[in-house]
């Protein structure tokens, strides 16, 4: 069934950020309730517009009870659905849809994390790699090192090209002033950089940082209300292939594929309508499996993609902040990207700003490429 009437009824009127650093004394819902009453603040609202809430992070076992909490709500509509770092792209369209329906008026999305404080360990309920561990894999290290040895096997891909998408990202992270590892570094320092499990070298691999986001939607009507320009939801998509990487149907393809066709259809568009394009890079191999599954390039020209330009001054932009490789990553990334996406497309973004960006594109990624979800937005006028 077509989802295309979905399309531009609900709007991102708030985003922010809080906690991001190397250190902080702050709880993880602390963080989360800090960046929602700032995304609200800057959007008009207050705490008691909002019935409902969305919410993951792995430090709670009712992520959006903790976060309603500690803002003192009671929500109409809650959800805590967890695809990893794919999970609140995901949540996008299950608010559009909410909000769409009469179930809520005003949602919030939020995530963080104290990963950095905690010693680089995310706290999880279970053992995550059941079939893997006695091999010594390292999650989820291991998995994307699997990944991209296939890719450089089957496509030719070269380790200079995926060097190039860690270049490329401290070119953004240089213009960005809220980055924390904005210096520049080139294609030989990533090669130099400690091998860390073949292929993957150190600086191919996230940050390890605390910090938190979220975002406000409402309707299209009432977002016209409100202080900031209104950011559409023009489409939403969202699968998951498999969980554990014993049992991925490829090492070179991903359910991007079907999240993104989803988006694309609900909004009308395609990728030569997209200005920006926000891809989750916990790993360097991800921006390639993405810019390949999303209809920016054919299956195995990714590198080649790299090659010719993502950065800076190039015909797509990709990850305009820095991304996870330089900007942040406390343990997922997802609200980070849309946050960024928002900024983009109200012209916030200062020395990184694009120029004349009208539609962006979100891409999440959870586990080792396990959940996807995909949401492409647009400013209206």
């Amino acid at each position: 069934m077509s989802q295309t009437h979905l399309s531009g009824q609900v709007s991102i009127v708030g985003a922010a950020t809080a906690g991001i650093g190397w250190e902080t004394g702050n709880s993880v819902s602390e963080i989360m309730a800090e960046a929602v009453l700032s995304a609200l603040d800057e959007a008009g609202l207050s705490v008691r517009d909002v019935d409902g809430v969305f919410a993951v992070t792995p430090y709670y076992w009712m992520p959006s009870a903790t976060l309603a909490d500690q803002l003192g709500i009671q929500p109409k509509v809650t959800d805590s659905t967890n695809i990893g770092g794919a999970s609140v792209v995901a949540h996008v369209g299950h608010a559009v849809r909410a909000i769409v329906s009469g179930q809520c008026e005003v949602a919030v999305i939020a995530y963080a994390s104290t990963q950095r404080s905690d010693g680089g360990k995310l706290v999880t309920g279970a053992d995550i790699l059941p079939f893997e561990r006695p091999y010594g894999a390292l999650f989820p290290i291991s998995g994307y090192a699997m990944l991209m040895q296939r890719h450089m096997y089957e496509h030719g891909t070269t380790r200079e090209q995926l060097a190039q998408v860690a270049v490329s990202a401290s070119q953004w992270a240089s213009l960005n002033p809220d980055a924390l590892k904005p210096e520049a570094i080139s294609v030989a320092d990533v090669l130099a950089s400690p091998l860390i499990s073949d292929p993957l070298r150190k600086l191919d691999i996230c940050l390890v940082t605390n910090g938190g986001g979220a975002i406000v939607l409402t309707s299209r009507d009432r977002a016209k209300k409100l202080r900031k320009p209104a950011i559409s939801v023009l489409g939403t998509g969202e699968s998951h292939s498999h969980c554990y990487v014993s049992n991925m149907r490829s090492y070179t393809a991903t359910a991007g594929v079907e999240s993104g066709r989803a988006a694309y259809e609900m909004a009308g568009l395609g990728p030569k309508d997209m200005d920006v394009v926000q891809i989750y890079d916990a790993f360097t191999i991800m921006v390639l499996l993405g810019l390949e599954d999303l209809g920016f390039c054919a299956k195995g020209e990714g590198g080649r993609m790299v090659d010719r330009g993502i950065g800076p001054g190039s015909k797509l932009p990709v990850n305009t902040s820095g991304g996870g490789l330089r900007y942040c990553h406390p343990g997922m990334f997802g609200i980070f990207l849309l946050v960024e996406a928002v900024r983009q497309l109200r012209n916030e973004c200062g020395k990184r700003q694009v120029e004349n960006t009208r539609r962006a594109l979100v891409h999440g990624f959870g586990g080792v490429v396990a959940g996807n979800a995909t949401v492409i937005l647009g400013r209206d006028g």
